[in-house]
């Protein structure tokens, strides 16, 4: 009840945090790449204006995973990110199982200059739709 009663009273102050919870989280979202959709990351991977970097483990990988990938496992992305010098021209879309380690990569590609997206909901959205995988 006294919760509410702070929310009517201080509605200024909560606004305000409201807001800038919102900012820290747009601008978080941006330095570590934008979220691409399947259907849009598609149309680049075939045009040849992106490559795709699979941060999953070998395991995962090798169950199926995006023809044309690069395989760069995020706990060995730090001691590798050397290997997509070759891409620096083209979009690097990132893609995991989740999402939950894209963003931290996304923020080093993009320190380093690179033009970087994270594919929206990762391999797990890519399977929901259906898309095909290629598995070793």
């Amino acid at each position: 009840m006294d919760f509410f009663l702070f929310l009517g009273r201080e509605w200024p102050l909560v606004s305000l945090l409201a807001g800038l919870v919102y900012a820290y989280a747009w601008v978080e979202r941006e330095r570590s790449g934008r979220p691409i959709s399947c259907l849009k990351a598609t149309l680049l991977l075939n045009r040849g204006q992106a490559v795709l970097v699979d941060l999953r483990p070998a395991k995962e990988y090798h169950a199926g995973h995006i023809a044309g990938a690069v395989h760069l496992p995020h706990d060995q992305f730090d001691g590798r990110m050397g290997e997509l010098e070759k891409h620096r021209d083209k979009v690097i879309i990132l893609a995991d199982r989740l999402g939950q380690h894209a963003g931290r990569a996304g923020r080093r590609l993009r320190a380093s200059g690179y033009q970087v997206r994270r594919l929206a909901g990762g391999i797990a959205e890519w399977t929901a739709q259906g898309l095909p995988l290629v598995k070793k």
